[in-house]
């Protein structure tokens, strides 16, 4: 019974005072030992002596049990109370050391701010100290200003009585000296950078034109406005013109061209400014003498099948050139618009290859540069494409190109270099100029270009005469195909310093008034000669 009791009231002896719990405990014995009494009664029928002596010594001995746990328990309590107390004290004296140093610390910061307040006490009285030497300085340096003042108003005035001039008139004397001082220093700078900035530009810009051509070089390509068709015999030729001409008035009205028949024996010359429709009346009248069958239905029928072949022809003539170009991206209407222009020339001048050609320059130039060198490309790539419909549309062909460009999505870049390539509008991106540079390399290069006699002699005197227009100018010569014209002027007349004016002059009216290929090079010279005799 004692161990039973031991384990179900274990957990509640921390709980109670010791006393108390010896108490219960006695209780509990007795209870216990009359229950069981009461038991062993009824079970074993002992009798009632014995039943009261075992049941004293029971209490007994649950009394000698009981004393002997109280006094374990009093000895457990003391022990865990001793063990506390130096807990705590342990834990009085840990927190007494904090509070020990925090106090040294504090002390410590008082002694540093005070140590910071005796510094500022006595930089404020520095500074009070400077502040009034600085004071007494400004009503010093006031005092003088004013002296200074009267000083200069009395020479002002002596100055004026001595000249005799008026405030405003001898300001206005120093200002104009002052001016004119400041005038001849500027030109001067302005001269120096001027010089020293066209001297590099000019290298530079020379430097990247020659790796330009000599990276590129296409061959020349020359046409005429007129073809000439080998007739086999005269009996062809009647054939051709037809009873009556009627054959060729049919050829004409479906080709549009003329046809020019006259006494040179074995050919037929087809004229028309329209490259397009010239080659294929070429093309189709070359077919009608193969074939023998010459007669206005005929006709018709060969210049129909030709315009179609044409169209095909010019298609694949536009993705060949976009290819050699390496143009990418081009709509198919664009693309075909530069397949008409390898039947379009420009003073003999192919403009097909002449793009492609310019293409490749810009490209070289940009690369050089630093730029976009495939936007470069494609300006200078589409730049003439309006000459493959001016005929047709009214206007300029940089302002049709650029429209029609736009139509099909052209980038701004590509649209400015269409339209401003020849000054029409205002450059608004790098490439344009770029573009400006490379047509005119394309088409000043030596062969690329020709024109006609007539056209090439009025241009060299309309040179000339541009020239003599200038007073002081004694005589002009064009020369180098009206590449350059060589002025010759009066040096009684003109000086040096008035020579770089008058090639200025006349090379502005030569932009404004003519029209030409490449650039035109103005050269004046001014002689002097003294000639005495030895008699």
């Amino acid at each position: 019974m004692y161990d039973v009791f031991m384990q179900c009231g274990a957990p509640v002896l921390a709980a109670v005072e010791p006393g108390t719990f010896i108490l219960g405990l006695i209780v509990a014995a007795v209870a216990g030992g009359v229950v069981s009494f009461l038991l062993v009664g009824k079970i074993g029928g002992r009798t009632v002596a014995a039943a009261r002596t075992e049941a004293e010594s029971l209490v007994a001995d649950a009394r000698r049990d009981a004393e002997t746990l109280k006094k374990q328990m009093e000895l457990d309590y003391r022990d865990e109370l001793s063990t506390r107390r130096e807990t705590f004290e342990k834990e009085i004296s840990a927190a007494r050391d904090e509070v020990k140093e925090a106090e040294r610390r504090l002390t410590k910061r008082e002694d540093n701010l005070d140590r910071k307040l005796d510094v500022l006490s006595t930089k404020e009285k520095s500074l009070d100290q400077l502040d009034a030497q600085l004071k007494e300085r400004h009503a010093v340096i006031e005092r003088k200003e004013g002296e200074l003042d009267d000083v200069l108003q009395q020479q002002r005035d002596q100055l004026l009585k001595i000249s005799g001039l008026g405030e405003e008139d001898a300001k206005r004397i120093l200002l104009e000296r002052i001016e004119t001082e400041v005038r001849h220093e500027a030109g001067k700078i302005v001269q120096r950078e001027t010089a020293k900035a066209e001297e590099e530009a000019k290298e530079k810009s020379m430097k990247i034109t020659l790796q330009a051509i000599q990276r590129f070089a296409a061959e020349h390509t020359s046409a005429s406005t007129v073809s000439a068709i080998d007739i086999p015999s005269d009996d062809m030729k009647g054939r051709v013109i037809g009873r009556e001409g009627r054959n060729i008035r049919a050829f004409e009205k479906a080709t549009g061209v003329d046809v020019i028949v006259d006494d040179t024996p074995g050919v037929v010359v087809v004229s028309c400014f329209d490259p397009v429709r010239r080659a294929v009346a070429a093309e189709a009248l070359q077919r009608l003498i193969e074939d023998g069958r010459i007669h206005p239905s005929r006709i018709e029928e060969v210049v129909e099948q030709v315009n179609k072949e044409m169209d095909e022809r010019i298609t694949k003539f536009g993705k060949d050139a976009c290819i050699e170009a390496n143009v990418q991206g081009l709509h198919g209407k664009l693309s075909d618009m530069m397949g008409r222009l390898y039947y379009r020339t420009s003073y003999g001048q192919n403009i097909l290859r002449h793009s492609i050609e310019v293409a490749y320059l810009c490209q070289t130039i940009a690369d050089e540069l630093g730029l976009d060198g495939t936007i470069a490309r494609r300006c200078g790539f589409l730049h003439d494409i309006g000459k493959a419909m001016d005929h047709e549309v009214e206007g300029g062909h940089p302002q049709i190109g650029m429209d029609f460009a736009k139509k099909f999505g052209e980038k701004e870049a590509v649209l400015n270099a269409i339209g401003g390539h020849h000054g029409d509008i205002e450059s608004t991106t790098p490439y344009t100029p770029i573009v400006m540079a490379a047509d005119a390399i394309s088409g000043a290069r030596p062969g690329a270009r020709r024109e006609t006699l007539e056209r090439y002699v009025k241009r060299l005197e309309q040179l000339e005469s541009i020239a003599t227009s200038f007073e002081g100018v004694r005589e002009a010569y064009a020369i180098q195909a009206g590449r350059e014209v060589r002025v010759i002027v009066d040096a009684k007349r003109i000086d040096d310093a008035i020579c770089a004016k008058v090639a200025r002059d006349i090379a502005n009216r030569v932009e404004q008034e003519m029209t030409y290929p490449g650039e035109v090079r103005v050269t004046v010279l001014r002689e002097v000669r003294t000639v005495e005799y030895a008699r």
